[in-house]
């Protein structure tokens, strides 16, 4: 079959490998319908070091999201996933059996698999689990800390909007900030109650009075730099900032040290990787199977951008599009 490959000098290459047959025991065959090209695999793909123990594939095959068919299930998976269509995380469930998703068909462990709705097109999820996955296993940490309620500084992001689907879901207080009038219509379309555009005249006064009200003290950040600097001196005594993404590039986050004194404020690095929910295999169960509720609301539906072949591989790679849409490899027969 044709899958996309990585080569010694880090370059993707198509080639042909070996067809998978019969999966192993807890893995799921899967004809691949569609794979997002995420932020993630152009980042890793261009800094040699970070690819360090993250999850690998037979036959270096790329990708690690994706959405299809499942054609057949080994011994000791579920009979409810025969037949169905699922969204792929590749990275969930390490495994030496796993075939990567950016090929003709995939075989991974069915934990690194979400069953999708019947109702719902299989391609509308093909960059989605990362995103749910993600913004679950922060919200779970963040209840286990003791949190109340999010921010989220990149709030009309794939993740973004991940993490406001399931904390309406669970009643959790949420605040989005976003960078445009445009994007903080959109959420308001989608629902979500609280919206505020950051580059607006009394911005911090209102996130100030808002943070404290509704006792948001876990901030969800996906952009770093200038937002953190700004919104730090406002945030509610006892917050703690989880980094997870890097859109402001280099920007310096710069904070007052009196604030971690005064204020108790708490920043570090967030890692779904590294989560209790993705670590632990009954967790990982638990959350695979309450997405599965909830992953037809809107929300977590990918923003498909131009689509692409895989023999079209470096053109999709060089692909830049409105934010948040993803170039979309599309395998479908």
């Amino acid at each position: 079959m044709k899958a996309v490959c990585v080569a010694e000098n880090r370059q993707l290459e198509v080639r042909e490998v070996p067809t998978p047959t019969t999966p192993p025991s807890g893995h799921i065959l899967v004809d691949i319908v569609a794979a997002a090209i995420n932020h993630g695999d152009k980042f890793f793909l261009s800094r040699p070091g970070t690819t360090s123990g993250l999850n690998t594939s037979l036959y270096h095959i790329w990708g690690a999201s994706a959405s299809g068919r499942v054609r057949s299930i080994g011994s000791a998976v579920p009979a409810e996933f025969a037949g169905r269509n699922v969204a792929i995380y590749r990275s969930l469930t390490p495994s030496q059996h796993t075939v990567g998703l950016w090929s003709e068909q995939a075989v991974v462990p069915y934990t690194s698999a979400l069953l999708l709705p019947e109702h719902v097109s299989v391609e509308d999820y093909c960059g989605s689990l990362v995103n749910g996955m993600t913004g679950y296993a922060f919200l779970e940490e963040m209840l286990s800390e003791g949190h109340k309620g999010v921010i989220v500084t990149a709030g009309a992001s794939a993740t973004g909007l991940a993490i406001a689907a399931i904390a309406r879901s669970k009643n959790i207080p949420l605040i989005a900030l976003v960078r445009s009038e445009k994007s903080r219509e959109e959420l308001r379309r989608f629902g979500v109650e609280h919206v505020i555009e950051t580059y607006t005249d009394g911005f911090e006064s209102r996130f100030e009075t808002l943070a404290e009200k509704l006792g948001t003290t876990a901030v969800f950040d996906g952009i770093g730099g200038e937002i953190i600097s700004r919104i730090a001196p406002h945030l509610p005594v006892n917050s703690t900032v989880s980094f997870y993404g890097v859109i402001g590039g280099a920007t310096n986050v710069s904070v007052a040290s009196s604030l971690f004194i005064t204020s108790n404020i708490t920043m570090r690095r967030f890692s779904n990787f590294n989560s209790t929910t993705v670590k632990d295999p009954h967790k990982l169960r638990s959350a695979l199977t309450s997405l599965v509720g909830i992953i037809a609301d809107p929300m977590f539906r990918t923003r498909l951008g131009k689509t692409f072949s895989l023999d079209q591989i470096a053109e999709a790679i060089a692909y830049e599009a409105k934010p948040g849409a993803k170039a979309i490899l599309t395998l479908a027969k």
